[in-house]
C-alpha cells in the first residue's frame, strides 16, 4: 500500500538519515587495506546506537541478517555479510549499505569506496553508478512517473556498456525499511506510478562492469555477478516535494 508522508514524518526520516550519512562518512575513512569488514560493521553499529537509533538491517529477513551493514566486495553486488575473515586488500572496491531506525522511521543509503589505490576501470564504474543516481533524481519531480526516473538511471549506465541489475530495486521507505512502491533501475519513460508530494523513496542503482546477470550464494544473502566482474552501488533516501526532490540521507 502506498503511503505518502507528512512534513513531520519526512523530518523524522531525515533525522534517521543524518545518522546513516554519519556512518558512511566514518566508514569511508576506515576503508583501508588490512581492515576487516567486521571492524567496519562494529564502527557502524556503535555510531547508530550512540545516536539512540537501531540498525535497520540487523536481524532483518530470513535467515536473519547478522550485520548492521552490508559489506560487498568487488563482484559482490549487495548483501555481503560482515566477517572477521574478510580482510580488505589494496585495489578492491567495497559497497557499504546501511540503514538506521529512529523514532519509528527508517532511512537507507549506500556508497562504494575504493580500498587504497584502485584501477581506472573500477574508478569509472563507481563514478558512473553515482552519475546514474543523480540522473534519476533529476527526473524525480511531481507529475513525472517512476518510469522516468528508472529510464534515466538505465540510460546513463548502459551508455557506458555496463549491466543494470534488474532483480533488485529501490523502494519506498518509512515506518518499514521496504515499502511500496518498487523503484527499478531500468524502465520506460512515461510509465508507472505518478510521483506525488510526500512520497519517500530509496533509489539505489546497482551497476555491473559486465553483464546484468546475478547469482545468490549459499549463505542466502550475498548476491554476486555471474561473470565475477565488479559491481558498484549508490543509494540515498529522498522525498518528493513541491520544490523538487530532497535528499534525506545527508549530514
Amino acid at each position: 500500500m502506498l503511503r505518502l508522508k507528512s512534513s513531520e514524518e519526512i523530518a523524522r526520516i531525515r533525522n534517521a538519515g543524518r545518522i546513516v550519512a554519519e556512518v558512511l562518512a566514518t566508514i569511508e575513512k576506515l576503508v583501508q587495506p588490512g581492515v576487516s569488514t567486521l571492524e567496519l560493521d562494529a564502527a557502524a553499529e556503535s555510531i547508530i546506537r550512540k545516536a539512540g537509533a537501531v540498525p535497520s538491517f540487523l536481524g532483518y529477513g530470513e535467515p536473519p541478517f547478522p550485520g548492521s551493514i552490508c559489506a560487498s566486495i568487488d563482484e559482490e553486488v549487495v548483501h555481503g555479510i560482515p566477517s572477521a575473515s574478510r580482510i580488505l586488500k589494496e585495489g578492491q572496491i567495497i559497497s557499504i549499505d546501511v540503514g538506521a531506525y529512529l523514532e519509528g522511521y527508517h532511512a537507507d543509503a549506500a556508497r562504494t569506496f575504493g580500498v587504497g589505490a584502485i584501477d581506472a576501470d573500477k574508478a569509472k564504474l563507481i563514478r558512473v553508478t553515482e552519475d546514474s543516481f543523480w540522473a534519476g533524481l533529476a527526473k524525480a519531480i511531481v507529475g513525472n512517473r517512476i518510469g522516468d526516473v528508472s529510464a534515466a538511471v538505465q540510460a546513463v549506465a548502459e551508455a557506458q556498456g555496463y549491466g543494470v541489475v534488474r532483480e533488485l530495486t529501490g523502494h519506498g521507505v518509512g515506518r518499514h525499511l521496504h515499502e511500496d512502491p518498487d523503484l527499478p533501475n531500468y524502465g520506460h519513460a512515461g510509465r508507472g506510478l505518478r510521483l506525488e508530494v510526500g512520497l519517500v523513496l530509496a533509489m539505489e542503482p546497482m551497476i555491473n562492469m559486465g553483464t546484468r546477470n546475478i547469482a545468490i550464494l549459499e549463505d542466502g544473502w550475498t548476491i554476486i555477478t555471474k561473470d565475477h566482474k565488479p559491481s558498484a552501488h549508490y543509494e540515498n533516501t529522498f522525498a518528493i516535494t513541491a520544490d523538487g526532490p530532497v535528499i534525506l540521507t545527508a549530514l
